[in-house]
């Protein structure tokens, strides 16, 4: 598989999962809450989960738009934005695994690690430019 491919397949799984989240808490907000990594945070917040699902889905929006278009500053962009929502929320977690098993605590850091891990091995991937050259379009000749 091309770098490009593997690429483009990365974008699409993190655009997926965050299609997945997003439509889950706009639409079953309460569902989302009664999950055992979320319920144990301080009280139910209807409007702060819909304004996560909507900034999940707006997320997806822009690493879809990546997946279509595969242009390197937009890969970047929607990559990097990912990262910082990502880290941010692994470090968040990460300092409040109190109420959760040891076994439930590992799988959650586990799940948030490969959230931060898969985006930053894209970057890695994009950032020299090469699987972008691949299927450049070719220069235009001026016309006479």
């Amino acid at each position: 598989m091309s770098r490009r491919a593997w690429l483009r397949a990365g974008l699409g799984l993190l655009a997926g999962g965050q299609v997945v989240l997003g439509l889950w808490i706009l639409l079953l907000p309460e569902l989302f809450w009664k999950w055992p990594w979320v319920s144990h945070l301080p009280p139910y917040n209807e409007h702060l989960l819909r304004d996560f699902g909507g900034a999940s889905l707006a997320l997806a929006v822009v690493l879809c738009a990546a997946v279509v278009a595969m242009e390197r500053r937009l890969v970047l962009t929607a990559l990097v934005a990912y990262l910082v929502s990502s880290v941010a929320h692994l470090l968040f977690h990460a300092r409040h695994l109190e109420p959760l098993s040891a076994a439930s605590g590992a799988g959650f850091m586990a799940l948030l690690g490969a959230a931060v891990l898969l985006p930053a091995v894209l970057v890695w991937l994009a950032a020299d430019g090469t699987a972008f050259r691949e299927h450049a379009p070719a220069p235009r000749r001026p016309s006479v």
